[in-house]
């Protein structure tokens, strides 16, 4: 996983941005992008009462999974999953505090669905 902000990691077979919106004062260009798969992002309502509360974090991460069956943001889901056969994949956010995040929720869920070792790596 890797922050917008941050330089870009090399090597990876996929990086996909997995925000709402596109990172602010980040331009397209610089984000060396696989896909945007802004469908698996938390509802603007969610994000805004989550508001990065670490005390509202499993909360936040049951919601979170109870908005991602929802059957356009389940395709999305399945992109990633289907990406996150290779270990190169790269989820890319915005987000400062990225441990307690839609990306960890995502990237654990990633993980816990790929067969093997094969799952969305930390990069």
């Amino acid at each position: 996983m890797m922050r917008a902000y941050e330089s870009q990691t090399t090597g990876a077979a996929a990086r996909v941005l997995v925000d709402g919106l596109w990172p602010r004062g980040v331009r397209k260009a610089d984000l060396d992008l696989h896909s945007w798969e802004r469908a698996v992002a938390p509802s603007a309502e969610l994000r805004k009462w989550f508001d990065h509360d670490p005390e509202r974090f499993d909360t936040f991460r049951d919601r979170y999974m109870a908005e991602l069956e929802d059957p356009e943001r389940e395709g999305a889901l399945r992109r990633l999953r289907a990406l996150a056969m290779d270990p190169g994949l790269v989820i890319v956010t915005a987000t400062a505090a990225v441990e307690i995040s839609h990306a960890e929720v995502l990237r654990r869920l990633l993980s816990d669905h790929a067969p093997g070792e094969r799952a969305a790596r930390d990069s």
